[in-house]
């Protein structure tokens, strides 16, 4: 499913935004209400190995991925075998599966998963507890799960919720009308950290705190090493993600000077056409092409080279506290 965000979610001046929420609220609330009943009538099921689940309140793009493959080196230090889950979105195959990048493409297992497995053993599953199991039977100790916060089929050991410092909880309504996958409230009852990523610039941290007390941590967005060098070049730059402009400000902060940019719906399927369209504007602007890790495995394999791919990885302000918290906690639920 390809997936662009409403722009009355996160853009409450203008007033046609408004009223398109507004008018959307009733549907929103009755969402809401579904999810909240949803934990009522399942019993999540116990694993026999913990699970660690990050998830987000909002839908599209928080940073979860990254947050995901940063978690992977603080378990191993802490003495796991952790073992990646995710559904596999966007992805043909419904597992439970463990991903091989040498054989699997974005068609058959989704984009994220082709990033995660380079971190760790990486499964995808629609059934969560089928693909838990199946890490466990191949020697997990630990499954760290890719979303999935809102799925009440499974018990989480440790739940870790992700937010964008910069975006928030957009105008802070329930889908349709907003971003929000719940109530604020009812989310945070069942987590037991929030990490904001980015600068907190819309008093995310003050909006936690008045709904509940809760373990704040704090992470930035940082590119990784292997990247092509950006600062003072000329960059034509494309990014299919949930939020793009979130890529665009990454390479302005590194320097680049930005001759192009393409935004697409999170996602998005590129086809020799769409690409050969960026290619050509490239060249015209006489600009190097850059897209973020995503949406790179995305692209035809036939162009791909012609594209550079610049990638980013999380940092965290107190790694220490923050796998000093999850250990303990998952000790408490063994």
């Amino acid at each position: 499913m390809i997936f662009d965000t409403p722009p009355f979610w996160y853009d409450t001046q203008k007033p046609a935004h408004r009223w398109a929420a507004r008018l959307l609220g009733p549907v929103g609330r009755a969402y809401g209400w579904a999810v909240r009943k949803r934990f009522d009538f399942y019993f999540p099921v116990p694993m026999a190995k913990p699970i660690l689940c990050v998830g987000n309140l909002v839908a599209g793009g928080a940073g979860k991925t990254p947050v995901v493959e940063s978690l992977v080196p603080l378990m191993q230090e802490a003495g796991y075998n952790p073992h990646i889950l995710t559904r596999g979105y966007g992805g043909e195959e419904p597992g439970p599966l463990q991903v091989s990048p040498g054989r699997d493409t974005y068609v058959d297992v989704g984009d994220e998963a082709l990033l995660l497995v380079e971190k760790a053993p990486t499964w995808v599953s629609k059934s969560r507890p089928l693909g838990a199991q199946a890490a466990i039977d191949t020697g997990a100790t630990l499954i760290i799960m890719d979303d999935g916060f809102q799925n009440p089929a499974i018990f989480k050991d440790f739940a870790l919720l992700v937010a964008d410092g910069q975006a928030g909880f957009g105008n802070g309504k329930i889908m349709p009308a907003g971003p929000l996958r719940e109530e604020i409230p009812s989310g945070l009852s069942r987590a037991d950290a929030v990490v904001i990523v980015g600068e907190d610039k819309v008093g995310v941290a003050q909006t936690l705190k008045r709904h509940a007390e809760i373990p704040i941590f704090y992470a930035d967005l940082k590119p990784a090493s292997g990247n092509p060098e950006v600062a003072g070049q000329s960059i034509f730059a494309f990014a299919g993600i949930g939020r793009p402009e979130k890529f665009k400000e990454t390479l302005i902060a590194a320097g680049a000077q930005l001759e192009g940019w393409g935004s697409f719906a999170d996602h998005f399927p590129y086809t020799e056409e769409d690409l050969k369209e960026l290619l050509s504007a490239a060249e015209i602007r006489g600009a190097m092409v850059v897209t973020t890790a995503k949406d790179y495995v995305r692209l035809p394999p036939s162009l791909r080279e012609k594209v550079k791919k610049f990638s980013v990885r999380l940092e965290w302000q107190d790694p220490s506290a923050l796998s000093r918290l999850i250990v303990s906690t998952l000790q408490l639920n063994a």
